[in-house]
């Protein structure tokens, strides 16, 4: 794995114009602690290996000094990109051999999947463990090496999956940019550090202090427009500055009224420029957002994988696809109670702390879970409850400290990749749970914890990112209380006509997608199969994953060039074409005709969605941020709870197709409404 995510970074940098030379010259902190615990880890194993008797003797304190002196260089290099998620696969890693007296263990049905035994694991490094061991827990079994890789016969652990994702991300961004450039992130901060500074000699105190705790100058903190009035010398009309690549002229006020600054090194070829500016690109190397992104990503397939399992873990012990759905609607409740709730006291909570806190509180809940099942069946519903009701306050975080991590002109292409994460784990995520929750068995618990480090993974990622403090109006800072902030979100959502109006259309629109999960698993069976194409299950699997593929397409397409479009005609086409895509399901009953509907409702669905979150994100005050999101996601959580409880019984009333008719026109008229509002079609 680790290999793997260098020759990944290696040939992916390369084909984006990038040099070796950089790779050469990069510059890290504590470099050669770096180097010397690497040659000590692998020197002991390799003299272990040899019988040297003494190392193995003391191979525990070795190999946690080792690890422990690397740990400490890659924390001092978390900024760069991938190192943080270096320093997570690392610790995972440690953790799991120093508990084990300094071995990596390997999950016995892990090396039986890939068509391997105990004796091709005898090394002196590894050890053989099972998932049915008392012990399991206590020996880290979910950090240890559980992953089976059949394309190469090997098995890995989550740690090596965080280490090969970092040094990819590593390698990339080192090839493609200077050794000492500062990453997107530092240079937002210095964007809005040097706005308005030209010409002026000091800062005024308030301004001082914030940038010197890392705080970035919004409009909303006022303190940008102030710099002119807080200056003690008498200055020309300030003016924004630029950072310019090298060859550029220097200190030099264009006739546009911007102060260009030159960037560090050497002027770079056209096409390395090119790519370095791609929306994508500006993406990975901000270390912050690429750290953030693949922390949730990974713990979006540890869901997919606990999702799964859960189902068979209900399944199997009651037999009742009744207490199935009762435990996923046990995970919607807390949407549609507690959102406003949730996002109010988000907005009160320092947002970073939110994040770690909810990630941690949800390992500890899946990972209760199966230990529930056995006691109690009925102990899992308060516990899927649970985990929901946590989700509630970290999604309206997530939302909100977004814009603090990327320069504006990047949050749709930012919301893009985090819808492309969502999409991957559904496309990938869920085959790959199937399998994996095959060969588990009966060792189904492994799923659940399996999940729970993939949210301690990602708590470790938030707290070694640098996230800007959100600023805070008057009414804010003067500590209102909780009702009084919560009617304030409302009256700030149904005042901005833009926000109400999206969040209407989302109501709407997930009215139609509540009835179309309901529905498209029986579309399969009375329409597609019996007009020739596969059985059932085939055919929805199929319908699923064309969805999929739209909102794949969609989603990469959004991202190059939605900055470029108008988010509220954006907006508007994309409930006309979902809705015009299901309409047509219910007037074709083939195979062919049916995937490509799907397809375009799922480009539909991301045409809409993406813009729609931009806007929240852009029009809504910092620090109203979580409770407008709570109201909004309350809304459309609540009306797709109600649309899958009532889908079914409009289908067996008017049919399954007429059903798709009815509420494919209803989704696609709800977009040309917004034609006819100004606000609304411009926005």
């Amino acid at each position: 794995m680790l290999l793997a995510g260098i020759v990944l970074g290696l040939i992916v940098g390369l084909l984006a114009g990038g040099s070796l030379t950089n790779l050469v010259a990069v510059r890290l902190r504590w470099m050669a602690a770096i180097f010397g615990a690497l040659f000590v880890r692998y020197l002991a194993e390799f003299l272990i290996a040899r019988g040297v008797d003494q190392v193995d003797a003391l191979r525990l304190p070795i190999f946690a000094f080792a690890f422990c002196l690397l740990l400490a260089a890659l924390w001092l290099n978390r900024r760069q990109p991938g190192l943080s998620l270096a320093f997570v696969g690392i610790l995972s890693n440690a953790s799991a051999i120093v508990i084990n007296g300094g071995r990596m263990p390997i999950l016995d049905q892990s090396l039986a999947a890939v068509g391997l035994t105990a004796a091709d694991a005898s090394t002196p490094f590894h050890s053989i463990i099972a998932s049915t061991d008392p012990g399991f827990l206590l020996r880290l079994g979910p950090l240890t090496d559980i992953i089976p890789i059949p394309i190469v016969g090997d098995v890995a652990s989550i740690g090596d999956v965080f280490l090969g994702l970092g040094l990819a991300f590593f390698v990339f961004a080192t090839l493609i940019r200077e050794p000492d450039e500062p990453d997107e992130f530092d240079e937002a901060v210095v964007r809005r550090r040097l706005t308005g500074l030209a010409g002026t000699s000091r800062l005024p105190t308030a301004s001082a202090a914030a940038t010197s705790f890392g705080m970035r100058l919004r409009p909303e903190t006022g303190l940008a427009s102030g710099l002119a009035e807080g200056a003690s010398l008498a200055a020309p009309a300030l003016v924004p500055l630029t950072l310019e690549p090298a060859g550029a002229s220097t200190a030099a006020v264009g006739n546009a009224g911007t102060l260009a600054l030159p960037r560090p090194g050497v002027l770079r070829p056209a096409t390395v420029e090119r790519v370095r500016r791609h929306p994508y690109t500006r993406l990975a190397l901000n270390s912050a957002f690429s750290s953030l992104w693949a922390g949730n990503l990974i713990s979006l397939f540890g869901d997919r994988v606990h999702q799964v399992a859960l189902a068979f873990l209900v399944l199997g012990i009651t037999g009742s696809p009744l207490a199935v759905a009762a435990t996923f609607i046990s995970a919607t409740l807390p949407n549609l109670l507690l959102g406003p709730l949730a996002g109010t006291l988000v907005d009160r909570w320092n947002q970073k702390d939110v994040l770690i806190v909810s990630d941690v509180l949800r390992a500890a809940a899946v990972l209760l879970v199966p230990v529930a099942a056995i006691v109690n069946v009925f102990l899992v519903f308060p516990l899927v409850f649970a985990i929901t009701t946590v989700s509630v306050f970290f999604r309206p975080a997530k939302d909100a400290v977004l814009p603090r991590l990327v320069a504006e002109d990047q949050l749709v292409a930012a919301n893009s990749v985090r819808w492309l994460g969502e999409t991957l784990a559904d496309i990938v995520g869920y085959p790959l749970a199937g399998l994996f929750a095959t060969f588990l068995g009966s060792a189904l618990p492994l799923a659940f914890w399996f999940d729970a480090v993939t949210y301690l993974a990602s708590a470790v990622l938030v707290a070694a990112i640098a996230i800007p403090p959100a600023p805070r109006s008057e009414e804010s800072a003067a500590g209102e209380g909780v009702l009084a902030e919560l009617r304030a979100g409302w009256r700030f959502l149904r005042g901005q006509q833009v926000l109400l109006a999206n969040t209407i259309q989302g109501v709407t629109g997930q009215v139609a997608l509540g009835v179309v999960l309901v529905i498209t698993p029986i579309y399969a069976a009375v329409v597609i199969a019996p007009n020739g194409g596969p059985d059932e299950k085939t055919a929805y699997a199929l319908l699923e994953t064309a969805v999929g593929l739209g909102n794949l397409v969609a989603g990469f397409a959004i991202g190059l060039v939605g900055a470029r479009l108008a988010k509220g005609r954006m907006v508007v086409a994309g409930f006309i074409i979902d809705g015009l895509s299901l309409a047509g399901l219910g007037l074709v009953g083939g195979l062919p005709a049916a995937l490509a509907l799907m397809v375009g409702s799922g480009v539909g669905n991301m045409v809409y969605v993406i813009p729609s979150q931009t806007l929240f994100q852009q029009l809504t005050p910092p620090d109203m941020m979580g409770r407008v999101l709570g109201f909004r996601f309350a809304a459309v959580f609540g009306a797709m709870t109600l649309a899958m409880g009532v889908g079914g019984i409009v289908a067996t009333i008017i049919g399954v197709q007429a059903t798709f008719l009815v509420f494919g026109v209803a989704m696609a008229l709800t977009g040309v409404a917004g034609l006819f509002v100004r606000s609304v079609r411009e926005a």
